[in-house]
């Protein structure tokens, strides 16, 4: 059995109610909390809305996408064991990949403002992420930081 996962063995996610759009289906799931997809879609749609509204754009999914796009790594950093010594190795990453880091890093910094409610927090979240500014963008810059300042080790990285 292979250790990576081939493109045939993923999930396929099913377009969102509102929107049809498959990226909107997955900030849902992400958003889930205990199973309750219902909650979570409410909150993400209200988010959407909201943002845009702030924004004063006419299409929600334009500014959400702005902001996925805004939010997803290009490199990241993994740790490899050479002769004794731990070095931080920058990889680019895949498109499946850089947007299961983007969706992860909107909705841990969403839940990590605090006084008002998750649909709000998220909305700030997205906006904040389509003006490269909040957590969520400032996560992305650490880890290009990171992979910019171990670039000398990057001829560890096995091809």
């Amino acid at each position: 059995m292979p250790r990576k996962v081939t493109a045939a063995l993923q999930r396929q996610v099913q377009p969102d109610r509102r929107y049809q759009s498959i990226l909107v289906q997955r900030l849902i799931n992400k958003s889930m909390l205990q199973g309750k997809k219902h909650i979570a879609e409410k909150a993400v749609y209200f988010a959407l809305e909201n943002a845009a509204k702030k924004l004063k754009s006419e299409n929600p999914l334009e500014v959400f996408e702005k902001a996925l796009k805004n939010v997803s790594p290009a490199f990241e950093v993994k740790s490899r064991r050479v002769g004794g010594a731990n070095y931080q190795i920058p990889f680019p990453i895949q498109g499946h990949r850089q947007l299961h880091f983007a969706f992860s890093w909107l909705v841990q910094s969403a839940r990590a403002r605090k006084g008002m409610s998750y649909a709000e927090r998220l909305s700030a979240e997205i906006v904040d992420a389509h003006n490269q500014t909040g957590a969520a963008f400032k996560k992305k810059e650490d880890t290009h930081r990171m992979a910019e300042a171990n670039r000398a080790f990057a001829h560890f990285a096995r091809s």
